[in-house]
């Protein structure tokens, strides 16, 4: 899970989960990039249009939430920067 954390394109993953996470990416950092052929790429890797959509939808919706947050100044709780935290 760290590798995931700390670069997911130098984690071990199958091609599926390294197809998810580069159209992941790609619809985070650059939305209007995004084309068939990432649909057809996760097609060919197993995911169907259900699957395709609900990955879709919650990038979307993440991508959402930090926006508002982050326009708005909201700032963590403390215990967010405590790895050894256990009250999440």
């Amino acid at each position: 899970m760290d590798a995931i954390k700390k670069d997911y394109r130098e984690a071990d993953l199958d091609d599926a989960d390294r197809t998810m996470l580069d159209y992941v990416r790609k619809l985070t950092l650059a939305p209007a990039s995004t084309s068939e052929s990432d649909i057809v790429a996760l097609r060919e890797v197993g995911f169907g249009d259900k699957a395709i959509l609900e990955i879709n939808q919650i990038t979307g919706f993440f991508a959402w939430c930090n926006r508002t947050v982050d326009g708005l100044g909201v700032e963590l709780e403390a215990f967010w920067d405590d790895p050894d935290a256990t009250n999440v």
